[in-house]
């Protein structure tokens, strides 16, 4: 499985993944990939409802089990025309990392693709120009079938200070509210 690589005999070992697995996703014509691990689950698109004074990447929020989580519209974060919903539209909710503490976001993506090992061999560094987004949202390009698929950081496809607004607009609602939320489907 892992091998383990030594730099230097007085370094510590690091294990290194041969592969890891990630859902694949498409935004428009594009396919990207999120690390599996981040990943909770893929839930159908629902109602949502809207929080004012939120960025228009922000689609709103949803009810998931009886937790307000903040929906992302993917593609408007990355600065391309909203997504518009179909029936293969889904919000993959993901866990992203905001100083220290864990926050479910809800993603929009046109259509969830599938789950792909990628080997670590198969896996260049993010490019430093030339990616329609900013180039410290890429963990990575994979090579899959002679095609490279554009493998996202959840950590740092929101900034730490987006990702407090979204932590404001969950807890903008009272709780009452929130509560009142119809549940997202599953």
């Amino acid at each position: 499985m892992g091998a383990l690589v030594r730099k230097n005999e007085a370094q510590v070992p690091v294990v290194q993944k041969e592969e890891a697995q990630y859902l694949t996703f498409l935004l428009g014509n594009e396919m990207f990939a999120m690390d599996i691990l981040g990943i909770k689950e893929i839930i159908e698109y629902g109602s949502l409802t809207t929080v004012p004074m939120m960025p228009e990447f922000i689609r709103g929020v949803i009810n998931l089990r009886g937790a307000v989580v903040p929906v992302v519209d993917l593609s408007a974060r990355f600065v391309r025309p909203a997504t518009e919903v179909t029936r293969r539209t889904c919000i993959v909710i993901i866990e992203a990392d905001n100083e220290g503490e864990t926050q479910d976001i809800g993603v929009v993506v046109d259509a969830v693709s599938e789950v792909l090992e990628i080997a670590a061999a198969n896996i260049e560094p993010a490019p430093s120009f030339g990616a329609k987004i900013r180039a410290d949202f890429i963990s990575g390009m994979g090579k899959v079938k002679d095609k490279f698929v554009i493998i996202l950081d959840a950590d740092k496809v929101l900034s730490v200070d987006e990702l407090s607004m979204l932590e404001q607009a969950a807890g903008a609602l009272p709780a009452a509210e929130a509560a009142a939320l119809p549940v997202a489907r599953q």
